[in-house]
């Protein structure tokens, strides 16, 4: 009977000590199962902080480029500074443009008259706002104003040819920042004519050119700086903006609008490239500025 009770009681023990291996592992499996809770919580919580960012780093990038240095104040004797604002209840048009000295010579005539008449065309831009306005379905939107605004930059290369950028800020019914959208323009100053890509660039150079431009928005991606988030230029793009580019004595500089090769809160506006490194695709001939 004394072998017996002995061994009832090891049993009894030992059942108990897998109860509570069992109640131990149950508890391990729920501690698992919560863990993918708390890191969607974490993620949401991440996203959250980055919103905020993306609105400053517009603001920045925005700001870098429109402090950007060009040669306005060297050329005070070829240009006059023109503005045409228009403040009403519904919209502001605020342009800002140059023309050229026709004083210095007769031919400017030719810039101004194509500025004038087709470039800065106040009409056509009322009308753009007014029937935004009544293609909203929202009531709401026709309290906001809607605002355009437009400056430039201006370029000289070799006294020859003046390079201008006029960028666009357009402000749409509620947005929180203006997008941006450029237009440039080449003009010879002893020929008084609008030099575009064909001019400077070989017929059928589009495609290597999207090349060179994707190699160096690659190059930028890779240090991890400013163009986190960009991607490479389609040619489709390229086609659409290839004669937004402004020059100098040193470099090509094409500009895009937003979205087109960065998003609004990253990367710049713009790609450029040495005039060296386009050896292959520049046209040879004597009109042409950057020949060297």
């Amino acid at each position: 009977m004394k072998y017996i009770y002995i061994i009832i009681l090891l049993v009894v023990f030992t059942n108990c000590k897998n109860d509570k291996r069992e109640e131990s592992n149950n508890g391990v499996e729920e501690i698992t199962e919560t863990k993918p809770v708390i890191e969607d919580s974490l993620q949401r919580i991440d996203l959250d902080i980055k919103a905020p960012d993306k609105s400053i780093t517009i603001e920045l990038k925005q700001k870098q480029f429109i402090e950007k240095v060009d040669e306005r104040k060297d050329l005070q004797k070829l240009i006059i500074d023109k503005r045409y604002l228009i403040e009403k209840e519904e919209y502001t048009i605020n342009f800002k443009y140059p023309i050229l000295n026709e004083s210095l010579k007769p031919t400017n005539r030719n810039f101004n008259d194509f500025i004038n008449e087709y470039y800065v065309n106040v009409t056509k831009t009322e009308s753009d706002i007014l029937e935004n306005k009544l293609l909203c379905d929202s009531i709401e939107a026709l309290k906001f104003r809607e605002e355009r605004f437009i400056d430039y930059k201006i370029y000289n290369v070799n006294d020859q040819l003046v390079s201008v950028l006029f960028y666009k800020e357009n402000f749409y019914s509620g947005a929180m920042h203006p997008s941006y959208s450029f237009d440039g323009f080449n003009f010879d100053l002893n020929r008084g004519v609008f030099m575009n890509y064909e001019d400077f660039f070989n017929l059928g150079s589009e495609e290597e050119l999207v090349l060179l431009i994707n190699e160096k928005i690659n190059e930028e991606i890779g240090k991890g700086d400013l163009y986190y988030d960009c991607w490479e230029l389609s040619s489709d793009d390229f086609f659409e903006s290839k004669n937004n580019f402004v020059l100098n004595d040193n470099y090509v500089e094409f500009y895009f609008d937003d979205c087109v090769m960065c998003p609004s809160y990253t990367g710049t506006y713009s790609i450029e490239l040495p005039l060296i490194e386009l050896l292959s695709v520049l046209k040879k001939f004597d009109a042409n500025p950057l020949v060297f």
